[in-house]
């Protein structure tokens, strides 16, 4: 069993104070008589109050620090050398449909690197977390990726574009290329639980594209703390910059991205 750091401690009691709130609002989604407008207004309320009470805590737990949020946007503080990167609601689509994967994501980024990680899915009470040089951890049990070494044995995770989202056609050469050469692709609608997935060795990889990096942050370091590899989905090193990925172990890394780019 491994103990928290001060700083993760902070990162996980903020990620459990907000998934109160989720956890609340997912239960209601069941009398909620679901209208278009209704229903992205509900989901939207759901996700703001959640960054609300994640930047309060984190700002009170490290003042000055500055705060990248999906929803209000980057908010400079004094202290230019760190920033929380934060998901309050990854698998927005997932919970508006009541189903019980998606996941708060916390990230401190540190003169421009990724220091600390937190990927929080309320309704099963997973936490995932790490700490650079320190390794990745499911609640107290040490993660490391897959061990398998073979394309034709993997099981991966992806993201399908939707509507108005994503560059279709891409995505379909990339799947041709891989679909044929693995033993499953899965789509689970949560970049983040992904990532923390390929970091605990229940997915062997994932690859997606026009990602966001409160999506991609936590998973960073998840995934390269537990003995994996990251990168763009091109093999570039500026994941955030880029806003895609391509994540495995060390064998199947290079055997994925061959893959996405023989699809380009």
């Amino acid at each position: 069993m491994s103990t928290q750091s001060a700083l993760l401690k902070v990162m996980s009691d903020a990620a459990r104070k907000a998934a109160r709130g989720l956890n609340r609002d997912f239960g209601e989604l069941t009398e909620l008589q679901v209208s278009k407008k209704g229903a992205a207004d509900f989901v939207s309320a759901a996700d703001l109050k959640a960054e609300q009470v994640l930047f309060e805590a984190l700002s009170k737990a490290r003042p000055g620090y500055s705060f990248h949020g999906e929803e209000r946007g980057l908010i400079e503080g004094t202290d230019k050398t760190h920033t929380w990167i934060v998901d309050p609601l990854d698998g927005t689509t997932n919970f508006l449909h009541a189903l019980p994967h998606f996941a708060i994501n916390i990230a401190l980024q540190r003169d421009g690197a990724i220091v600390a990680a937190v990927t929080y899915n309320p309704a099963s009470n997973e936490l995932f977390w790490a700490e650079k040089g320190k390794g990745c951890y499911v609640n107290d049990k040490r993660l490391r990726v897959a061990a398998r070494t073979r394309l034709d044995e993997s099981l991966l995770a992806t993201g399908i574009p939707f509507l108005g989202h994503g560059q279709h056609a891409k995505f379909l050469k990339e799947l041709h290329q891989i679909s044929q050469r693995v033993s499953g692709v899965r789509r689970f609608g949560s970049a983040a639980l992904d990532m923390a997935y390929v970091a605990a060795g229940r997915f062997d990889g994932y690859w997606e594209r026009d990602l966001k990096p409160w999506d991609l942050a936590a998973g960073i370091l998840l995934i390269t703390e537990a003995g994996g590899k990251v990168t763009d989905a091109d093999g570039g090193e500026d994941v955030l910059a880029k806003g895609s990925v391509c994540a495995a172990n060390l064998d199947i890394h290079p055997l994925l991205l061959d893959r996405l780019k023989a699809a380009a």
